[in-house]
C-alpha cells in the first residue's frame, strides 16, 4: 500500500517576477501545497513537505536521497527559471519514484508556446497565426491587427496585462520591446481572437476524462480587451480580477460541448500529457474553436478552475487529488513511457520541418 509522499515545490525566493510586481504568482505555489498537504492527509497518507531551491545539483542531490512512495510534484521551475520546471519528474523517472502529473519531456516542449503552435497547426488543431518578434526584427512583422503580445516561455498570465492587445505598430514596438527586456527572450505575437473563451481540464494516461468545460466571462468596458490579464487572476482589488468571472460548467449546446471536448483531448494527447493538463482555447468568427495554450500540471489549488471542474464533474477536492494520485500510480504500472508521439517530436518536432526550422531560427 503506497501510503508515503513527499510534495515537491518550488520554494520562493526573489526573482525577475519581482521586478515588474508579479511575485504574487510565484507565492501561489504555497496555497496550493497547504490545500493538497490537506486532501492528502484526509486521505491518510504519511506527507512531508519538499520545498526546493537552487543550485540545480544540490537540488538533485536531494530528490536522490527521498525515501517516499510517491512524489506530488506541484514544482514550477526554479524561480525565474520555468526552464527548470522538467528537473523534478526527469530525476524522479530515473529514480523509479512515481510522481504526479506529466512527464518531464511534456514540461519542456510546452514550455515553448511557438513550438506548440508549430506542432497543433502540424495537427490540423486550430491555433491562432503568430510570429516570434524581438526589437531588432521588428521589420520582419506581417501579421496585421489586432494582435496579443505575450512572453514566449510563461505561464499564470505573466506579462499578460491591458496593454499586451495592440492594434498599431508603435504600440506593437512598445510591447515587444517590454516583454523581450522583462522576460530575457522573443516575443511571441498571434492574431488575436476577441470570441467566447473555455478551458477544460483532461485527466489520464492511457485512458482519459474530459472535465466540464469553464468560460470565462468579461463584463469590462469596451475599450479594455477581453483576455486573462495577470491581475484578473492575481489582484483580487483590479478592475480585471472585479470583471472576469468563470461560469462552470459553461453555459453550451451539445454541439458545443462536443467540440471543446475534442478540441482539449486532441490538444492533450498530441503532447503525450499524462494525469492532468489545462487547454485553453477561444472561438473566433467563424465558429471554430483555436487552442491558445495546452498547460501540463495546470494549477491545481482549491479554488482554481481545475478544483471547479473536478466538483462539476461530481468530485469533492479531496477526491480530485486522490485521482491524481492515483493516476501517477496507474501510470508507473506501465512505465512513464505513453508519449512515443512526443519521443518522436522531440527528435523532429514537426513533420513539416520548414517550418519548424524557420521557429528555430527565431
Amino acid at each position: 500500500m503506497y501510503k508515503r509522499v513527499a510534495i515537491a515545490y518550488n520554494e520562493p525566493y526573489p526573482s525577475r517576477y519581482d521586478k515588474v510586481g508579479e511575485e504574487r504568482a510565484v507565492l501561489g505555489v504555497l496555497d496550493t501545497v497547504t490545500t493538497v498537504h490537506q486532501a492528502l492527509l484526509e486521505l491518510s497518507y504519511d506527507v512531508t513537505r519538499f520545498p526546493l531551491a537552487p543550485p540545480l545539483k544540490s537540488t538533485e542531490r536531494r530528490l536522490s536521497s527521498l525515501d517516499v512512495d510517491l512524489v506530488f510534484n506541484l514544482f514550477e521551475g526554479f524561480c525565474g527559471q520555468p526552464e527548470t520546471e522538467a528537473i523534478v519528474p526527469e530525476a524522479l523517472s530515473e529514480l523509479g519514484i512515481p510522481c504526479t502529473g506529466c512527464p518531464g519531456a511534456v514540461l519542456r516542449l510546452a514550455l515553448d508556446k511557438a513550438k506548440i503552435k508549430v506542432l497543433l497547426k502540424a495537427a490540423g488543431i486550430p491555433t491562432p497565426d503568430f510570429q516570434l518578434i524581438n526589437p531588432q526584427i521588428m521589420h520582419m512583422f506581417r501579421l496585421g491587427y489586432p494582435c496579443i503580445v505575450k512572453p514566449r516561455s510563461e505561464d499564470a498570465s505573466h506579462g499578460l496585462s491591458e496593454t499586451s492587445v495592440v492594434t498599431d505598430l508603435a504600440s506593437l514596438e512598445k510591447q515587444v520591446r517590454l516583454i523581450s527586456v522583462s522576460y530575457d527572450g522573443c516575443a511571441i505575437v498571434e492574431k488575436f481572437i476577441d470570441g467566447r473563451e473555455f478551458n477544460a481540464t483532461v485527466l489520464g494516461n492511457s485512458r482519459t476524462t474530459v472535465l466540464p468545460a469553464s468560460e470565462i466571462v468579461y463584463s469590462l468596458p469596451h475599450e479594455k480587451p477581453r483576455i486573462l490579464t495577470f491581475a484578473a487572476k492575481w489582484e483580487p482589488d483590479s478592475q480585471y480580477y472585479k470583471e472576469t468571472q468563470v461560469v462552470c460548467p459553461a453555459q453550451i449546446s451539445d454541439e458545443e460541448h462536443k467540440l471543446i471536448d475534442e478540441t482539449a483531448l486532441a490538444a492533450f494527447q498530441l503532447l503525450g500529457c499524462q494525469g492532468y493538463a489545462r487547454v485553453d482555447m477561444r472561438m473566433d468568427k467563424a465558429g471554430r474553436l483555436n487552442v491558445i495554450e495546452v498547460n501540463p500540471n495546470s494549477d491545481i489549488s482549491s479554488d482554481a478552475g481545475a478544483a471547479r471542474q473536478a466538483k462539476a464533474a461530481g468530485m469533492n477536492y479531496t477526491q480530485f487529488i486522490d485521482k491524481i494520485v492515483q493516476l501517477a500510480l496507474e501510470k508507473q504500472t506501465y512505465g512513464n513511457q505513453n508519449s512515443p508521439h512526443v519521443k518522436k517530436r522531440q527528435a523532429s518536432p514537426d513533420a513539416n520541418t520548414e517550418r519548424y526550422a524557420r521557429v528555430q531560427a527565431i
